[in-house]
């Protein structure tokens, strides 16, 4: 009996003992813990950070594409006005151009002259036609003497004197420029012309007209006059 209460009380020393211990080593032995999260956490908090810088200047590369596109945008409408302006001042007739075309020589025939006493005139109705030939033959800019012709340009006889626009056409010869669309259509409008009965007109009134070959660069002055606009006013908005 003394052996076993001697046992069980050994036993329970031992796990006293043991307890003991433990405790003390929980309470002396400095804690340990586990820092991978919070590297893991710093990481992350770089990795953010980073992605922040990146999305922050691909939005100020947006912000900054967007305002070029917006002065690409308005300088291409100034740019299309001005074309547009261009292009009517050069319908109009206001700019000078260049382009394929023929010239023609108009001349006296001083054979007729000679035989008939007369003066060498030529007539505004004539010129009149040849310009609406050469319009049905596709001519796109017209030029007589140097003058540019346009849709309010007067021919007309003053006087006994043949004038566009208040020019005198008394010096001769006389050149007329031709430009057409294309080196095809000056083809196509010389053809017309070699074929054409304005000659028998113009010798009718004593004159000759000499058809040269298309040239690939003619020049056409700009009207030099005042475009006068009657009977036009603004529009209601």
């Amino acid at each position: 009996m003394e052996k076993k209460q001697k046992l069980s009380l050994f036993l329970i020393a031992m796990i006293i003992g043991l307890m003991v211990v433990v405790q003390f080593r929980s309470v002396h032995k400095p804690i340990v813990r586990d820092t991978r999260d919070t590297w893991q956490l710093r990481e992350d908090l770089a990795k953010a950070k980073d992605l922040q810088s990146k999305l922050l200047i691909e939005i100020t590369s947006n912000e900054d594409k967007l305002a070029k596109y917006e002065t690409k945008r308005k300088q291409s409408k100034e740019q299309a006005l001005v074309e547009t302006l261009n292009e009517l001042k050069k319908d109009a007739g206001l700019e000078k151009v260049h382009g394929p075309g023929l010239k023609m020589i108009i001349e006296p025939a001083y054979e007729d002259l000679l035989v008939n006493h007369t003066k060498a005139q030529i007539s505004p109705d004539i010129l009149k036609r040849l310009i609406n030939e050469l319009n049905i033959y596709d001519a796109d800019q017209i030029s007589i003497d140097g003058r540019r012709v346009i849709n309010t340009t007067v021919i007309r006889d003053i006087n006994g004197d043949t004038k566009i626009d208040g020019h005198s056409l008394n010096h001769f010869p006389i050149e007329i420029h031709v430009i057409t669309n294309n080196l095809q259509n000056a083809e196509k409008l010389y053809n017309q012309m070699k074929v054409s009965k304005i000659d028998d007109e113009f010798f009718i009134d004593s004159m000759k007209i000499n058809v040269l070959k298309p040239e690939s660069n003619l020049t056409i002055p700009a009207y030099q006059d005042t475009i006068r606009i009657q009977n036009m006013e603004p529009a209601n908005q």
